[in-house]
């Protein structure tokens, strides 16, 4: 059985066809432009690849809701010519079950169903690159509300020796806003690619991200953190970031977990396909609830 995937980002679409084993049969990507331009080379990528039900995984905010009037639609964006845009709507051109979610959940999905939230009720999967997201699992099921999580977006201590006001535009201390890799960039004035043999960059971009990470543990409980995304492949990183944690946490929580750091706070591990396999599991459960 096929199945396709589209992993919809802000920067670039990425389209599949796989199938229900997890594997990816063939693969292309496009870069994201307007949405009149975008959607007919995403449609016409899949109207003759014979897909049984197709998963997409959004940049957003989205909304999830099924009963509401504007599911499936990309809402309050900063892309503006994709602001209140149908997506799930135009997809139907395709005539088949569409499963819909964020990227990021996308990303936990595929690590929970093939990677290393296998056997694990709850985890976390954290996007650090062109902006900071987050999928979360809890109980097996991923996690909607009132729209969704917007980790990228929680609000942090400003390090004391850090004066940089923040590239968010809504929040001059989010954690998007001072550790995305547009935020690296601006602060220092180089690509993060290009800063990798300068510590103090790293300490301090260690310093937030750990923030972020106590709060989530602090809220979500969850059994792993994946930390993924372009600002990530620094491996420097890890270790940093998990001994902040500790830091942070004084000792409030003794679990198992934290006892090995090294496996609580891990790297994704499906080779940069987390989210595309984690769209074919959703076309895959959507294909099963229109039966």
């Amino acid at each position: 059985m096929l199945l396709g995937a589209l992993e919809a980002g802000g920067t670039k679409m990425v389209m599949a066809v796989g199938n229900e084993y997890g594997e990816i049969l063939m693969q292309s990507s496009i870069p994201t432009e307007t949405p009149d331009l975008t959607m007919n080379r995403i449609i016409n990528y899949f109207s003759d690849k014979k897909i049984a039900a197709l998963g997409v995984g959004s940049f957003g905010p989205v909304d999830l809701d099924r009963n509401s009037k504007s599911y499936g639609f990309i809402t309050s964006t900063p892309k503006k010519s994709w602001v209140n845009y149908n997506l799930l709507e135009t997809l139907k051109a395709l005539q088949i079950p569409i499963g819909f979610d964020t990227d990021v959940n996308a990303s936990v999905l595929g690590e929970a169903t093939w990677g290393c939230l296998k056997d694990l009720s709850s985890g976390v999967y954290i996007t650090i690159g062109t902006g900071i997201g987050a999928g979360v699992m809890i109980n097996g099921n991923l996690l909607h509300g009132m729209l969704h999580p917007e980790v990228g977006h929680m609000l942090l201590t400003r390090h004391e020796k850090d004066d940089y006001s923040g590239i968010c535009p809504y929040h001059p201390n989010c954690f998007e806003g001072l550790a995305s890799g547009p935020s690296i960039e601006m602060r220092w004035g180089r690509k993060a690619i290009d800063l990798q043999d300068h510590p103090e960059v790293w300490e301090l971009e260690a310093f937030y991200i750990a923030q972020g990470l106590v709060n989530i543990i602090l809220t979500y409980s969850p059994h792993r953190i994946i930390l993924g995304g372009g600002v990530m492949h620094q491996k420097q990183l890890f270790p940093m970031i998990r001994s902040q944690v500790l830091r942070l946490l004084n000792g409030y929580i003794k679990t198992p977990q934290l006892t090995n750091p090294d496996e609580y706070i891990v790297p994704a591990s499906l080779k940069d396909n987390q989210g595309i396999l984690g769209c074919l599991e959703l076309a895959k459960r959507e294909l099963l609830l229109d039966r």
